[in-house]
């Protein structure tokens, strides 16, 4: 089975430990900034929580141009090993920024983690296509989407729960050093795979190269599809993961628990969609299921939007077993379950025929300018999210707005042929 094989299980383990880490150190930074050092400091934590997000996917619309250049001209699993090198510095700043609980250092380790990402990013996805042969292209993308929000779940956890124990930061320092170093290691692993352009100059002009890239990856309009579906569904996940805690807090009136309760339940779906998405099509690189997919991410966040009009009531904040014994509580659990199903089934196939219909020379190039596309996708989900709250909406109605938006995203993303 090619999951054991080293074509797929080093890069497998490098991609899952730099996704872990990237949230172990957000959510501990987040934490710890505002439990800690905002109120001992007199800083403003919402601001810096605030920053802390923005500095984080800034290096994506800075570097990802040059990211993608390099990826296609140099070797990848080489490319790869410098950058994990990187990342077990970054996290070496990080530990200095958590010793001395300083917010400055901190921000620098996390925008130099955003960079890290920035540059792994089409390297990971291009080497791929280039390691896996057809048939194991989608399961390939299948696991790679599970073991990220597998990732995504563990690190939000860890950071939250280790950092503020007594000797927390100590705790998050040496989990994200032993994960920086395991990643270098699993690294080592990954076979040779050559830039498929080794002559190619590359351009430090990186907002006229960014322009180039993104435009490029218009050509081909299937694949430019894909990037748009691929960034519309991180629009939608962006939106929900945001809303969590304020949605549990204010809405359902219960407590932190029931955050990770909504993390876990999407994260699995989002794992049981993706290798839905590769039994039901047999491997075969089709957008069959694609539109039906995002159809149903509508329908259940639109039932998600109705489940919440039966808050939770009790005196103070509810706890786990309290919420799961409240009438209207499952609802809303399978909701967000099936939700991350549908999203699950709707994302691993757009993400193989974008790689697999990619000009091989191009390839990086094209998963950079996606990469790109999600940043400023998800920017603009933040901006719209705050606009609406600005303007009193509630957390239910900007699930239902996201969600019947979705719905004309499906009518568009149905243009997509099957074969």
């Amino acid at each position: 089975m090619f999951l054991f094989s080293r074509r797929f299980l080093p890069l497998f383990l490098t991609q899952f430990l730099g996704a872990l880490n990237d949230n172990l150190l957000k959510n501990a930074l987040v934490m710890l900034v505002t439990y800690r050092i905002a109120t001992q400091s007199g800083e403003n934590a919402q601001l810096l929580v605030t920053l802390a997000a923005g500095i984080f996917i800034l290096p994506f619309f800075l570097f990802s141009a040059t990211a993608g250049q390099l990826a296609d001209k140099y070797d990848r699993a080489r490319l790869t090993r410098i950058i994990k090198i990187a990342e077990i510095v970054i996290m070496l700043l990080a530990t200095i920024g958590f010793a001395m609980e300083n917010s400055a250092f901190l921000l620098l380790a996390l925008f130099c983690m955003g960079m890290h990402s920035t540059f792994f990013g089409p390297i990971k996805y291009a080497l791929l296509p280039q390691h896996l042969h057809e048939g194991e292209l989608l399961p390939g993308n299948a696991w790679i989407e599970a073991g990220t929000f597998l990732a995504i779940l563990l690190g939000t956890i860890l950071g939250g729960v280790l950092v503020l124990q007594q000797g927390g930061t100590l705790l998050v320092s040496g989990a994200l050093l032993t994960c920086a170093v395991l990643g270098y290691i699993s690294s080592r692993f990954i076979p040779h795979a050559p830039g498929p352009e080794p002559l190619l100059a590359v351009s430090l002009n990186l907002w006229r190269e960014t322009w180039h890239i993104v435009d490029f990856s218009r050509v081909n309009a299937r694949v430019f599809r894909c990037i748009l579906g691929i960034s519309w569904f991180w629009l939608v996940g962006a939106t929900f993961l945001s809303q969590f805690p304020t949605y549990v807090k204010d809405v359902l009136h219960a407590e932190s628990g029931i955050v990770t309760l909504f993390l876990t339940a999407f994260s699995v779906g989002i794992g049981v969609g993706s290798f839905l998405c590769s039994r039901l099509l047999g491997g075969h690189i089709k957008s069959t299921y694609v539109p039906l997919a995002c159809l149903g991410m509508t329908l259940f966040g639109v039932d998600l939007y109705f489940a919440s009009q039966f808050p939770i009531t009790a005196g103070g904040l509810v706890n786990l077993r309290q919420f799961l014994e409240s009438e209207g509580s499952r609802r809303i659990v399978i909701d967000l379950f099936l939700l991350a199903v549908s999203a699950g089934l709707y994302i691993v196939p757009l993400y193989a025929i974008m790689q697999h219909d990619s000009a091989a020379e191009h390839r990086a190039r094209i998963i950079a300018a996606n990469n790109i596309l999600n940043a400023l996708f998800m920017v603009a989900a933040a901006i719209a999210t705050m606009l609406m709250l600005s303007a009193s909406f509630t957390t239910p109605q900007v699930f239902l707005i996201v969600s019947l938006a979705n719905g004309l995203a499906a009518i568009y993303i149905s243009r997509l042929k099957p074969a």
